[in-house]
């Protein structure tokens, strides 16, 4: 197949976002917010074929599966983003130099977004809000395991695209088939900018294979220390809904560090976690405290690499340290640079763990759940980068900008 059509018409129809004024593109949002409720029931008729195609134990599958909730979150999450002012046409930097030239910083589009990802149908609608919103095309590659879903919601969007006389390639959905990945890795001069979303190994493909500048959106490995000054309750609280209000994603919890002088605490601490039915991997000293209290079908004493992984699913690694620079080492060796919380109610405790751990998002007596563009007031968002480059943590309109510099004279020519 010719992909280099599909990258053509992106490029030529990032030209016709330039003239649509701000009341069009959030009327054309909140329009979409009602199509989608419209088209729930095709919608959900659509994903029960991607799901019947996936197991149910996959960890994927809770992020694929959609619901008439989840589709009206979709939908609020456009109008939120409908609501938002956008970043375009912001100056940035004004000056005027000593021969009178006038300077300008002015935020622009990127351009022309890819973004491939997997098992998320949101993310068709997400990615596009934003990149819309801000002039961006967006490019988009989802899994096969997530076809007909996607398509179902490309539909939905390119016929409200149709109602208001809208290029409709200002959304282009790629074939499902491998082949389109790798043409995209390799559509230089027609996609700016490239954004995996997905697993740790289609996050490496994507960087080493791809010929575009590439923004990682990495894998959460997340820890929470339960410092000596913790309090219980607080601790029980946030740590059963880190990792149990949707363990299939990427800000769910996967790593326990406790105090050694509050050990007596752990089995507190974890007993709401038997009641969600997760799985413990736990290292030697709170192996032999728990396993008087916690299920035994749902304790496992811990080996090296259950310590750095994504779980996913309902299952925890748990470690004491000694204090906290061997909580600070622990989460340096073994941190995703994602999201990483502390509890306790030491000021300065607090202060050098917040100021210490190299993550996108670092967290003080709160839950990690929270490390998502919506409730970080993006709107929605559209990936969270866990590299230092142009954007970091969950990224939302602002993201999506570059800069260019506009100048003005009356004749300066240079010397």
């Amino acid at each position: 197949m010719d992909y280099k059509q599909y990258f053509e018409k992106a490029k030529q129809a990032g030209r016709t976002l330039i003239s649509l004024t701000k009341e069009t593109t959030d009327a054309v949002l909140r329009d979409l917010a009602m199509a989608l409720v419209a088209n729930t029931g095709e919608i959900l008729t659509e994903n029960a074929k991607d799901l019947a195609k996936m197991p149910i134990e996959d960890p994927k599958y809770d992020r694929l599966k959609l619901s008439e909730a989840r589709i009206g979150d979709i939908a609020n999450d456009l109008k939120n983003v409908a609501d938002l002012n956008g970043p375009l046409g912001k100056i940035l930097s004004d000056k005027t130099l000593e021969n009178h030239l006038h300077i300008q910083k002015v935020s622009v589009p990127l351009g022309v977004v890819g973004v491939i990802y997997e098992a998320r149908p949101n993310v068709t609608a997400d990615v596009f809000s934003l990149c819309f919103k801000t002039g961006n095309v967006a490019v988009l590659k989802g899994g096969s395991d997530a076809e007909f879903s996607n398509l179902a919601i490309a539909k939905v969007i390119h016929s409200v695209l149709d109602k208001h006389k809208i290029n409709r390639d200002v959304l282009t959905l790629l074939p499902a088939e491998r082949a389109a990945t790798d043409a995209l890795l390799n559509a230089r001069g027609f996609v700016d900018v490239l954004i995996p979303r997905g697993s740790q190994s289609l996050i490496n493909y994507v960087r080493e294979n791809s010929k575009i500048p590439v923004i990682e959106t990495g894998a959460g490995i997340v820890h929470t220390y339960f410092d000596e000054s913790g309090d219980l309750e607080k601790g029980k609280a946030i740590i059963f809904n880190a990792k149990t209000r949707r363990v299939s994603v990427c800000n769910s919890l996967d790593c326990v560090l406790i105090n050694q002088n509050r050990l007596n605490d752990l089995p507190a601490l974890l007993s709401p976690l038997a009641d969600g039915n997760v799985e413990l991997y736990a290292d030697e000293k709170s192996y032999e405290l728990l396993k008087d209290s916690y299920p035994a079908e749902l304790l496992n004493q811990a080996t090296p690499e259950h310590f750095g992984t994504e779980f996913l699913s309902l299952k925890l690694a748990v470690k004491v340290v000694a204090d906290l620079t061997a909580a600070l080492n622990h989460i340096a060796d073994h941190s995703s640079k994602h999201s990483e919380a502390i509890i306790s109610e030491d000021g300065a405790n607090i202060t050098q763990f917040l100021n210490e751990v190299d993550a996108a998002a670092v967290y003080a007596n709160a839950s990690t759940g929270f490390t998502d563009g919506a409730q970080f007031g993006l709107g929605a968002e559209i990936g969270i980068s866990t590299q230092k480059l142009h954007a970091r943590g969950p990224m939302g309109l602002e993201e999506l900008t570059s800069y260019k510099w506009v100048v003005r004279g009356d004749g300066q020519v240079r010397e």
